[in-house]
């Protein structure tokens, strides 16, 4: 079976490797479109080189960028609103324009929570790519936007109660542990296979790992804990297309 066409939506440059990178990379080898758009920064930044190639090694394309300010950092994008206080419905529609030019089967984005750390640029991310999956097939709502087109789900980037041993070590670096039920995980997928370039599109995010943020945090750990930490990812489906005969899995 093929793999379906794939969009990932992230807050910042990085979430895309450490949330989602072993999804990326295995439906890239499989064939299938892949691509990231990322709510904050912008190209001509040094994040903005750095989300370029880590793309390039995941195998995603060219950075899609809706532009926006990271709430804490003002000059990510010199000029801009921080992405929690741009207008929702502003932030919505560059977001439609992005899924109807990919025309993705799968949209991939934070859970609820924003991830373990529970960011608030990952929890309004969450709240933009819900809306928008939503809005993108509809063609009275931003017609300006492109033909309409409907995802046929959305999977949420999560981590369950059980994960809670092997994120161990961050919880003890001072990282905030969102995690959810273990009934409510849709997919688990064996990121291993595509470790080795999850962890170099992570180690791509050079500045992220000089300030000791996530993948400078990681960069610390003994090897065996590292690849525990990430050698697994968790999804929450959420089905956009009601028909059984149209259902399109993440595959695991």
């Amino acid at each position: 079976m093929a793999m379906p066409s794939l969009l990932g939506v992230f807050a910042h440059p990085d979430d895309e490797s450490l949330f989602s990178g072993g999804v990326l990379a295995r439906h890239a080898d499989a064939g299938a479109r892949t691509g990231v758009v990322t709510a904050t920064w912008t190209p001509d930044t040094p994040r903005g080189a750095e989300l370029a190639e880590a793309l390039r090694i995941l195998g995603a394309g060219r950075p899609r960028m809706l532009g926006y300010a990271d709430g804490g950092v003002p000059h990510s994008a010199p000029g801009s609103r921080r992405l929690c206080d741009a207008p929702l419905d502003e932030a919505v529609g560059r977001l439609v324009a992005h899924i109807r030019r990919f025309r993705p089967e799968v949209v991939v984005t934070h859970d609820a929570y924003g991830g373990i750390t529970g960011h608030p640029d990952h929890v309004h991310t969450h709240r933009l790519t819900t809306l928008a999956v939503q809005a993108a097939g509809l063609e009275r709502l931003y017609p300006d936007a492109g033909d309409p087109w409907r995802p046929s789900a959305l999977y949420l980037a999560t981590h369950p109660h059980s994960a809670l041993d092997a994120l161990g070590e961050l919880a003890r670096a001072g990282k905030g542990m969102n995690t959810v039920p273990d009934e409510w995980i849709s997919a688990t997928v064996d990121a291993r296979p595509w470790l080795e370039r999850k962890w170099a599109a992570v180690l791509a995010h050079r500045t992220e790992v000089e300030r000791g943020a996530a993948p400078g945090l990681l960069a610390g750990f003994p090897q065996a804990v590292r690849e525990r930490i990430l050698g697994s990812e968790w999804y929450i489906r959420q089905d956009t297309v009601s028909s059984a005969s149209s259902r399109t899995e993440l595959t695991v």
